[in-house]
């Protein structure tokens, strides 16, 4: 809703930060989402991204029993080579911290990218360790719900010393509270992408003309609107892996 009443409040609703990526000139590269399933299945989804023209994707593990999980992502890494897909995953917080790090150091064996949040929130001292410790690079995601002050902001980032974290403007105080994560983890040699979270096209176009003007060269997690099959017509194409923008091309509410 804050993303919409920003849109809304904007002197054209859908210019709400004019730039090269509003006039059709500069696209975003995104990560494509992959479902877990079996070998095949698995295997065709990337097929299929790569011929849509990405080069990073990112997958939900710890749904599943993790030796099948990992046996998957080995045949996936047999096939396709770092060089040709960045492959990033999200544990949702699933991993047990007491064996979360002897998982993070067989995931580290697939020239993975990143993992999201292997363990669950509010275990700041566990969380730390593992990024100390894990030689997977690991990324917060959850962990910054409900952390608004720029204190307790600053707390999380030295405490944990993540490698990334994970904005999710709806989620953490608008565009305003992602400003201040942005600088707070500039200021701690923290890198950063933005997510979208499930929003319509209406929040999408707000985060993805957002995002561009933070001038970010990481691939960010704003392929979520492909997921409807009623969103609203906006100007938002994904064309080569790349979320672009189509000022000629009219939206349309008339579900």
């Amino acid at each position: 809703m804050k993303l919409l009443l920003e849109s809304l409040a904007a002197h054209d609703p859908f210019q709400i930060y004019p730039s090269a990526f509003t006039k059709g000139e500069a696209s975003i590269a995104i990560n494509g989402l992959i479902w877990m399933g079996d070998k095949d299945f698995m295997s065709k989804q990337i097929s299929a991204k790569l011929n849509e023209g990405f080069r990073c994707i990112k997958m939900k593990i710890g749904a599943i029993n993790f030796d099948t999980e990992l046996a998957l992502l080995k045949s996936i890494r047999q096939e396709f080579s770092a060089s040709e897909i960045e492959i990033r995953v999200d544990a949702n917080g699933a991993f047990n911290p007491k064996n979360a790090l002897e998982k993070l150091k067989q995931l580290s064996d697939l020239d993975l990218h990143s993992i999201e949040q292997p363990i669950a929130v509010k275990q700041w001292d566990q969380m730390a360790y593992l990024c100390e410790k894990s030689p997977l690079d690991i990324a917060l995601d959850e962990e910054l719900i409900g952390v608004f002050s720029n204190q307790d902001k600053q707390a999380l980032l030295q405490h944990i010393k993540p490698q990334y974290i994970i904005l999710k403007p709806s989620f953490i105080g608008g565009f305003k509270g992602s400003d201040s994560w942005i600088e707070l983890s500039q200021a701690n040699n923290v890198q950063w992408w933005v997510t979208s979270a499930l929003e319509s096209n209406v929040g999408l176009n707000a985060i993805s003309q957002y995002t561009f003007t933070k001038n970010s060269t990481l691939p960010q997690g704003l392929g979520t609107g492909s997921l409807y099959t009623n969103n609203i017509a906006s100007a938002l194409q994904i064309k080569k892996g790349t979320l672009c923008y189509n000022p000629t091309k009219k939206w349309n509410f008339n579900l």
